[in-house]
């Protein structure tokens, strides 16, 4: 299985900037996109059928125009879970989850801490998320939790750790969390094929940030422990250039 995640930073802005055709030379088989911004009813679904994904899911945040998650898939899937179930989480649309017969795959858009509201609210739903799946894990053994998590991991996921190191999406607290979550039972795929690599998922669009590779990598594959001897390959494509993330691909061989 070939499964894209990718921050769109607006679904309907990146179908402007090319999506549709680049989707349509990936062959992949599910993707996963975070920050749509859309209501469902705003997403033209047949474009998606036309390449195969005949499948199309999206849960959206009461907001129009905030947030909001999506799946698309070329299998179908035997349950759909919209939401945690956790009514502030699911307020904002920032969880999806397909379940197929042998693993699960799960669009993840953490929050970012963009002020000390937002933070506080960010660390209060990375708390309540990381019970939530350590409670799924006993249900969903074989899961993926793919997508924008908002944190870069250690010093080699961010262009400047130690000027950045006070900003959240960096902060000690916000990497710590991070370790305890993969602890719970989840391995990050591209740092276990690629153990050295210092590429990145997300430029600001200040400053050419993109053009001088000052970026962050804030969009992971999450993969349960279950699932590592099927991780095959694990990349960051930073050639797509359709938002201020690229996207990230698992091979998994399931």
């Amino acid at each position: 299985m070939k499964i894209i995640s990718y921050n769109v930073n607006g679904i309907r802005a990146a179908i402007n900037k090319g999506l549709i055709d680049w989707i349509a030379t990936t062959d992949a088989d599910i993707i996963c996109f975070q920050e749509t911004k859309a209501q469902p009813e705003q997403i033209k679904d047949e474009l998606f059928h036309e390449l195969g994904y005949h499948y199309c899911y999206w849960f959206s945040a009461e907001k129009k125009g905030y947030s909001s998650v999506g799946i698309i898939s070329k299998v179908e899937p035997k349950n759909i879970a919209y939401g945690t179930g956790i009514d502030y989480m699911d307020a904002e649309g920032r969880n999806l989850r397909l379940d197929f017969e042998d693993f699960s795959v799960m669009s993840l858009y953490l929050p970012s801490g963009t002020n000390d509201d937002r933070l506080s609210f960010k660390f209060t739903y990375m708390d309540d998320f990381k019970a939530y799946v350590q409670n799924l894990l006993q249900e969903i053994p074989n899961l993926v939790i793919c997508g924008d998590y908002n944190i870069c991991h250690e010093a080699i996921d961010i262009h400047d750790p130690v000027r950045l190191k006070t900003v959240s999406g960096f902060l000690p607290k916000e990497r710590e969390w991070l370790s305890s979550f993969l602890a719970v039972g989840l391995i990050d795929s591209f740092r276990l094929k690629h153990p050295d690599s210092d590429t990145y998922s997300w430029w600001s669009y200040r400053a050419n940030a993109r053009a001088n590779n000052k970026g962050w990598r804030l969009d992971y594959h999450l993969v349960s422990e279950n699932l590592k001897n099927k991780i095959e390959n694990s990349l960051i494509l930073t050639e797509a250039k359709h938002s201020d993330h690229c996207p990230v691909v698992l091979y998994l061989n399931v």
